[in-house]
């Protein structure tokens, strides 16, 4: 799961290529490349539950969508505020919303925490769907977060703002991968991966397993509030739709097309599956028919995702595993 040296220079090569993109494409792969960004860090927040802990949630949106509420509630139609206020206030919201579905829905396992987290997501989206809290059914625009700091706004034309929330979710999502390489290597990250493994020889050992589960539950919670945030920041409205079961099933169709073993494999998911709903679209009407086919290939081709293709042999240095190692090391849900 933790990177090796040679994984995150190819990573940081990656970053700077991404970063000179959009001085030569046009704007509207600028926004696209945006959108990826956004998605692979929802993706990102939910691997620490998957890939790291072992636990599958179909209510992961919820706390996507919460946050992107959020910056709707607090701003509405009114002067927008400082990015500041908007993206501490959605990502505190999204991890206080985190940290009560995660106190009620760990205590259960498996496919009946799979259904909780359901159960709460689809509560949460009929919430903003059948009420007048978020606007209803219909779309709801707001007033987008401004770049601004003690009062002074960074200038910026209609065609600089694009660009400027490109670098923007770029460097949160960077932030987010370098948070959760810090948090795998610290004692922390060892025991959610012990608990992934065999979460009852860690409860032998003593450690405390309900709470280290609703601190990872609570901090994939605020990432996925990281990724509301900018949503709401780059589009400029809400819709319900943010909440729904299937973004959740998108994000965990993008960890598993990346890998369930990498932490940059739901990145690598989430780039390939928003160019793959791109080109898909380009060649056919029926673009999820083309999506599903290219994704039942991967699984079934590729079961440790785009990002096992072949540089775990060539960029860590691993010795190859033994079958009952291989075994041990796959998330239990």
């Amino acid at each position: 799961m933790l990177p090796q040296s040679k994984t995150l220079v190819l990573l940081g090569v990656g970053t700077l290529l991404l970063a000179a993109l959009p001085q030569f494409v046009s704007a509207y792969y600028v926004e696209l490349g945006t959108y990826a960004f956004i998605a692979a860090i929802f993706a990102l927040s939910l691997q620490l539950l998957v890939g790291c802990t072992g636990l599958v949630s179909l209510g992961h949106a919820a706390f996507y969508g919460l946050a992107a509420y959020t910056v709707y509630l607090i701003t509405g139609a009114g002067p927008g505020l400082s990015i500041l206020i908007t993206l501490p206030a959605a990502t505190a919201i999204a991890g206080l919303a985190a940290l009560v579905v995660g106190a009620l829905s760990l205590r259960t396992r498996g496919f009946f925490f799979l259904m909780v987290t359901l159960a709460f997501g689809q509560m949460m989206f009929f919430l903003f769907h059948d009420t007048t809290l978020g606007g209803g059914t219909a779309a709801a625009f707001l007033s987008r977060p401004l770049l601004e700091l003690f009062g002074w706004e960074l200038p910026l034309t209609r065609r600089q703002r694009p660009i400027a929330i490109y670098y923007i979710s770029l460097s949160l999502l960077v932030a987010a991968y370098l948070t959760l390489v810090l948090i795998l290597r610290s004692l922390f990250g060892r025991v959610l991966e012990g608990i992934r493994v065999n979460e009852h020889r860690m409860v032998a050992l003593g450690y405390h397993t309900y709470r280290y589960k609703l601190a990872a539950f609570v901090t994939a919670g605020m990432l996925a509030g990281v990724a509301g945030h900018m949503w709401s920041m780059h589009r400029g409205f809400v819709n319900p739709e943010l909440i729904g079961w299937h973004h959740s099933a998108e994000a965990l169709l993008m960890v598993l097309l990346g890998g369930l073993t990498t932490l940059h494999g739901p990145i690598i998911g989430a780039l390939v599956f928003t160019g793959l709903d791109e080109f898909s679209q380009l060649i056919t009407e029926r673009k999820l028919l083309v999506e599903g086919l290219v994704v039942l290939f991967a699984v079934l081709a590729l079961p440790k995702g785009l990002s096992g293709i072949s540089w775990p042999h060539q960029l860590g240095g691993t010795r190859s595993r033994s079958p009952a190692a291989t075994r041990e090391a796959r998330p239990h849900v």
